[in-house]
């Protein structure tokens, strides 16, 4: 997709009266730029850094996560506009560019983190959204943030969208932000990607503001998801609480007056990854070289098993944890033989749920290592830290065996990054049947890790697997991967989004 930028005066007297980049960094973009194309998230591609840190730029760098690693490569390759807020509250930056990229900052306030963000987003949403791993709590002015916030996100796009643009608006944090842009901007081509799972209708029927919502994510054109299941769940519920009549994964969207305003898809677009970046990576002596001292410090053993994940409940690290050490105590491990390696990066450290999650798991790591280690080894090494992907490919190729036990999960984009940068055709991938990575890496080792046996089982059959039968499972996951990596995601959905839909309103 090409997309064009237009100012309402000169670009460059627009930049000339824009605030200078020391307040902000990065480079002036015309505040009253308009774009072809515009991508919506809460979160900008960049965070803040001092100049003097690798990879910083004018006071910014690109963001690590799935959300930017995904949609960054395509971005560059366009003339739009990133929307989203900048990192930090109750700061007013201009619309800047960074890395290719035009940004359009939205400014939250920290009362707005605190109960749109930090309350309905991830303490009401997130769990309700993950099969209610833990408890959602439901607070009115939590649900009223959250209204005024998805406001303010649409109307920086309702300013800067060319007339017909094409807007993409990302994830669960912005759920009424497609019904507000169709209400205000109907010219607009509407998309919304849902990075998370969305839940069956029996779990989503206890958000008090269930209407709400389905009502604002049929705003959209295209509604895509992970998984099939989702984009059925989704329509369920919309056929449940709106009464919408539903045929062939579409719905007649109907306005005040009883006509259709337009069509609105669901249909399921896998994430995936920048396979080329994580390749090279792969691919270079000195990340190689990198992994091998990895080894090495451990004291090199046999089997290196791996674990990264975000610090949250829905990952499953603490039945990782549990089965680990039944192993240890069972003598199918050994410190000796063996050692897991547990990245677990910062996460919502102000929310009390994952405090609690931080400090059980810590305990519990703790306990492993005053049992088990001996003065040579150790048998987790708990690492709670964000590290450049760099280091995180060297962690790739030095693990033996790589574990995603999320108990519940969008995607997991961590296993589709372990498969691509096993260039020999070597490892094993142990992955949850409730990651939606599961629906493309059916050659991975699948177990449900609410079974602890069959989790401990599962473990065991990767760390004795036959060189032959890891070298069949790898190559065909790694070329599923390579087949499908995030460009062709991208690509795909913003195709769908563009096909005429032929209405039958019969």
């Amino acid at each position: 997709m090409q997309a064009t930028k237009h100012a309402e005066s000169d670009p460059k007297s627009a930049r000339a009266s824009a605030h200078g980049t020391a307040a902000r960094g990065g480079s002036d973009t015309a505040p009253d730029a308009h774009y072809d194309f515009m991508v919506v998230s809460n979160r900008l591609p960049v965070d803040r850094c001092s100049p003097d840190e690798p990879g910083c730029e004018d006071g910014w760098r690109r963001s690590p996560g799935g959300l930017v690693t995904a949609l960054a490569p395509m971005m560059t390759k366009t003339d739009g506009a990133w929307v989203g807020w900048h990192g930090a509250p109750d700061e007013h930056v201009q619309p800047f560019s960074h890395g290719g990229i035009d940004l359009v900052p939205v400014q939250l306030s920290t009362r707005d983190i605190e109960l749109f963000y930090e309350g309905f987003s991830n303490a009401t949403l997130w769990p309700l959204y993950h099969d209610v791993i833990a408890p959602p709590e439901f607070h009115r002015t939590w649900w009223d943030s959250y209204r005024k916030v998805n406001r303010r996100f649409a109307d920086a796009v309702i300013h800067h969208a060319s007339p017909g643009a094409t807007v993409w608006v990302q994830d669960y944090q912005l759920q009424l932000v497609p019904k507000m842009l169709r209400e205000a901007r109907p010219d607009l081509k509407i998309g919304f990607f849902n990075h998370i799972p969305f839940p069956p209708p029996e779990i989503f029927a206890q958000l008090p503001w269930r209407r709400a919502i389905i009502d604002g994510l049929l705003g959209a054109d295209l509604v895509g998801f992970q998984r099939s299941s989702d984009a059925g769940n989704f329509m369920r519920s919309a056929r449940r609480f709106l009464g919408a009549s539903v045929k062939q994964q579409q719905v007649h969207v109907k306005g005040s007056d009883g006509e259709t305003t337009h069509i609105a898809r669901a249909q399921a677009f896998p994430i995936s990854i920048d396979v080329q970046q994580i390749s090279e990576l792969a691919r270079k002596p000195e990340i190689i070289e990198r992994a091998k001292q990895i080894r090495k410090d451990l004291g090199n053993p046999k089997t290196i098993l791996l674990g990264v994940d975000r610090l949250d409940y829905t990952k499953g690290i603490r039945h990782r944890l549990k089965a680990y050490e039944e192993l240890l105590a069972d003598g199918k491990v050994s410190v000796e033989d063996a050692a897991l390696i547990q990245v677990a990066s910062p996460s919502r450290e102000r929310v009390e749920q994952y405090r609690l999650l931080r400090e059980e798991v810590e305990g519990t790591v703790g306990h492993i290592n005053g049992t088990y280690d001996t003065l040579q080894n150790t048998a987790v090494r708990y690492l709670h830290h964000n590290y450049p992907i760099d280091e995180m490919v060297a962690l790739y190729l030095a693990a033996d065996v790589m574990l995603v036990t999320a108990l519940r999960d969008g995607m997991n984009l961590v296993a589709k990054e372990y498969v691509t940068a096993r260039t020999n055709n070597d490892g094993a991938l142990v992955l949850s049947e409730f990651a939606g990575a599961a629906d493309q890496l059916k050659q991975a080792l699948l177990m449900n890790p609410h079974d602890i046996d069959g989790l401990k089982d599962t473990i065991m059959k990767a760390v004795n697997m036959q060189p032959a039968e890891a070298a069949r499972r790898m190559r065909s996951m790694r070329k599923q991967i390579l087949d499908h990596d995030v460009d062709l995601w991208s690509s795909d959905f913003l195709t769908a989004l563009e096909e005429k839909v032929i209405r039958d309103d019969s």
